[in-house]
């Protein structure tokens, strides 16, 4: 999966869990989950999206690198290459 690829899911998966979120207008380095003021049941719900989406299965351990948009772009590329 590209970088790009991975971008648009995280995109499309966020908008689904936070509809009108401007996702894009975030710094992508920013925690999502404050920024949307997404709750844990929200954050994880988006975790469970991305993983449906793309097959990849994201631990609770790893949860904290996958709080802002980068990091989620980032760990579905690092898995796709695994």
């Amino acid at each position: 999966m590209t970088p790009a690829e991975a971008e648009a899911i995280v995109v499309a998966c966020v908008q689904r869990i936070a509809p009108g979120a401007d996702v894009l207008g975030i710094p992508p380095d920013v925690d999502m989950r404050r920024a949307l003021d997404l709750d844990s049941m929200d954050f994880l719900g988006l975790v469970e999206l991305l993983s449906e989406r793309t097959g990849v299965q994201i631990a609770e351990r790893e949860y904290a690198r996958v709080q802002s948009r980068q990091g989620m772009v980032d760990y579905l590329v690092a898995a796709g290459q695994a």
